[in-house]
């Protein structure tokens, strides 16, 4: 197990779908939310990823142009690719 000094924000960026499923394992999960107990950015980045995925979950997808559904497949795409 880690600790939370060893929970980088850049995993913490890489696991944020998955912890905000609740799919992490549970000592993971628990090293995500003590780093975010002492990282006021990586709070702000999960609560905005949370707000995106409520708003979004809301969106139906045919009602997205072809030219919106991929701009939003290589936003993603890039974003994943770095």
């Amino acid at each position: 197990m880690t600790t939370p000094d060893d929970l980088s924000c850049q995993e913490v960026v890489e696991l944020v779908t998955d912890y905000l499923e609740g799919a992490l394992e549970p000592d993971v999960g628990a090293d995500v939310e003590a780093h975010l107990a002492t990282c006021p950015g990586c709070t702000t980045y999960v609560e905005q990823m949370r707000d995106t995925v409520a708003t979004l979950g809301r969106v139906p997808p045919e009602t997205l142009s072809a030219q919106a559904q991929a701009e939003l497949l290589a936003a993603f795409r890039g974003f994943h690719n770095g």
